[in-house]
């Protein structure tokens, strides 16, 4: 039986998720040429040309025509997994690889997936579908370890599903690096030295690369190096007058944050795969020497670092010494922008997730479990709006095993839902105070005191009707008991 591939090809009003991960990772630049391998119907060329990016594709069952031309991006999506001969997917990850200038992207579906459809038959290494196409489904670790056997080179998770190949090995250590970078503010300065006044912008590049690397930069790494240098007589000397006049600045605070951003990353380094000096970036190299002093020091604090995860105990008082996100007897649970503010032990446990797993479009939170080496990451789509929001699905990971569970509870009648949101996000959240107001509201109401009921929906709706309230928004409202004829009275 001959399998209709050409049936796979799906109609899309919105970017492939292969596409959205790599510009929002800032890996799709303006311009750059783009080629999508296997690219259906052409719905992701149409977008991409809809933002002014230059995209072009081919299939051979809907463009057949299109010349394989090389591009620095070339996306594979969802390719691989709907052809039913194991060579024929290596040699069209060969032929995808061969047109990367710079990225190739890899992504097909995921172990787990099978369950979406609604007749199935084994045909080899996969199922035939009632549509009479093929599909084989990944698990994370396969099609990493399958990526870089046909191809000899390291593929990176970027997502469930979803790897970047990288034809530089130091642009890959660049977007591995960056990962584990916290946002640090530029500080603000008082240029009252008059050289620093009248060079404003030199200033502001200096002290950029500086929040940014924790150390001055060599006159090949900014592009203003040489007229620094004609103006204040050197880097240093500008770095000099910066400090002279801005002594309130805690300059010691960024190197320090620098130094353990930059310890984050080798210790995941190590885990994943193992780090040699010459494989290292020269920008790398440079943080190093300047943080560090040498390589075998931070290595021995990255291995420190690394052997602690192990210890009985450590996870759990990293947990318990935690200043953000909120904490039960078994795990804490994050919103992922306030992950940069947990403990460094904790940021290297999530990281781990995230190399094994890359970035689970959708998440919302992210659980880390105390004593055990697991986490999940959690998505509630409406968590801003919805004052109580239900849980959309989960991605499980044991880190010892490297096994990923998904569970799903879009459209179940029942899902858990959060209560105290405010307890997730860090300070200067956007809507933090107005979750606190509302969680001080239900406090006052002895509404979250039925903690075995509330944690799903039906329980939740339950104890708001008992005890005579609703939700608007998030305000809290007593709803007027039957022929009392005096205003809501509101809870905010």
């Amino acid at each position: 039986m001959e399998v209709a591939r050409d049936r796979t090809a799906l109609s899309r009003q919105a970017l492939s998720r292969p596409w959205r991960l790599a510009i929002a990772d800032g890996l799709v630049r303006e311009d750059a040429s783009l080629f999508d391998y296997g690219c259906g119907k052409g719905d992701d060329l149409r977008l991409l040309m809809a933002q002014g990016l230059v995209a072009n594709g081919w299939d051979p069952n809907h463009r057949p025509d299109t010349e394989l031309r090389p591009s620095a991006v070339v996306n594979l999506g969802y390719v691989i997994n709907v052809i039913e001969a194991p060579a024929e997917r290596a040699e069209t990850l060969q032929s995808a690889w061969k047109l990367a200038g710079r990225l190739l992207i890899v992504a097909a579906r995921m172990t787990g997936e099978e369950r979406d459809l609604a007749q199935r038959t084994r045909l080899a290494d996969g199922i035939l579908t009632s549509r009479n196409t093929f599909q084989k489904f990944y698990e994370q670790q396969e099609l990493k370890h399958w990526i870089e056997k046909v191809l000899g080179a390291e593929a990176i998770a970027a997502g469930p599903g979803i790897f970047y190949v990288f034809r530089d090995a130091d642009a890959g250590e660049a977007y591995r690096s960056a990962k584990t970078r916290r946002r640090i503010a530029a500080p603000s300065l008082t240029l009252s030295e008059q050289r620093c006044r009248e060079h404003p912008a030199l200033v502001d590049g200096l002290i950029r690369f500086y929040t940014e690397r924790a150390r001055l930069p060599e006159p090949d790494e900014l592009a203003e190096s040489e007229v620094i240098a004609r103006v204040f007589g050197s880097i240093k000397r500008a770095f000099q007058a910066i400090l002279r006049t801005n002594a309130e600045v805690d300059w010691g605070q960024i190197i320090a944050a620098r130094r353990e951003d930059l310890l984050l990353y080798l210790a995941l380094s190590r885990f994943e795969r193992g780090m040699r000096w010459s494989k290292l970036s020269e920008p790398l190299r440079r943080d190093v020497r300047a943080l560090f002093g040498t390589y075998a020091a931070a290595q021995r604090q990255a291995e420190a670092l690394l052997l602690q995860l192990g210890q009985p105990g450590a996870v759990d008082a990293a947990v318990s010494a935690a200043t953000v996100g909120k904490t039960t007897p078994t795990a804490i649970y994050v919103h992922l922008s306030a992950l940069e503010q947990l403990p460094l032990l904790l940021r290297a446990f999530a990281g781990c997730g995230h190399g094994y797993l890359g970035a689970v479009e959708g998440a919302t939170l992210i659980k880390i479990y105390r004593r055990e080496p697991k986490l999940s990451y959690l998505a509630y789509p409406d968590f801003d709006r919805d004052p109580h929001p239900a849980l959309d699905f989960s991605f499980n990971i044991d880190l010892r095993e490297l096994r990923l569970k998904r569970r799903w509870f879009k459209g179940q009648p029942n899902p858990p839902v959060l209560h105290r949101k405010e307890c997730f996000v860090a300070e200067g959240y956007p809507r933090r105070a107005t979750f606190a107001r509302l969680t001080k509201a239900e406090e006052a109401a002895g509404l979250l005191e039925a903690t075995d009921r509330i944690g799903l929906r039906r329980g939740w709706e339950a104890v708001l009707n008992e005890n005579g309230f609703t939700l608007a928004g998030h305000r809290l409202i007593r709803v007027p008991q039957t022929g009392v004829s005096a205003s809501p009275t509101k809870a905010t």
